[in-house]
């Protein structure tokens, strides 16, 4: 058993060292691993889409019939909610969200929706409205969506401290 676990201890540590080599330590080389990341197809072995429309026909592709029809039928508040924590988290995680990808630069940039979770609920709204035939509204979603996000961000800021100075008056 201890030797096991002697053998296995330096394979454990050079797949973590190598993880950690990956993550990108300053500003600079962020930006490098991003513009890098846009710019491919596959990230992990997994199809990226390109824009949108491409996103829901890889959704189809991968979700079978029942599923599609389930999601079709439930209203869109529902879905939307339900489906943030498990589908949401899907796309955000395995389309890349957080450290770039092609359909999250094209969401951003093309779209107007910059956080990965707003861009994951965008594309589920979008993708339950497309199968409905409904209007997919996209202007109006995005700033919805972005409201939202500059509410919490101003409901999490903390004043810790407010001071008054006095500005000597020249004379």
């Amino acid at each position: 058993m201890k030797l096991r676990l002697l053998l296995l201890a330096p394979i454990f540590l050079l797949g973590w060292m190598n993880v950690q080599a990956q993550v990108p330590e300053t500003a600079e080389q962020y930006e490098k691993e991003y513009q890098r990341r846009v710019k491919k197809e596959y990230i992990n072995d997994i199809y990226i889409p390109k824009d949108l429309t491409d996103a829901f026909q890889e959704l189809k592709r991968l979700s079978d019939k029942e599923a599609i029809t389930r999601f079709q039928r439930a209203e869109e508040d529902t879905v939307a909610k339900k489906l943030y924590f498990s589908l949401g988290r899907w796309i955000v995680v395995n389309w890349g969200f957080h450290g770039g990808s092609r359909l999250s630069h094209w969401l951003k940039t093309k779209v107007g929706v910059a956080h990965p979770e707003d861009q994951a609920l965008f594309v589920i709204r979008t993708f339950h409205r497309s199968l409905n035939k409904k209007e997919l509204d996209v202007k109006t979603l995005v700033q919805e969506l972005n409201e939202k996000r500059n509410k919490e961000r101003i409901k999490n800021k903390k004043v810790i401290k407010t001071e008054k100075r006095k500005v000597p008056k020249n004379e």
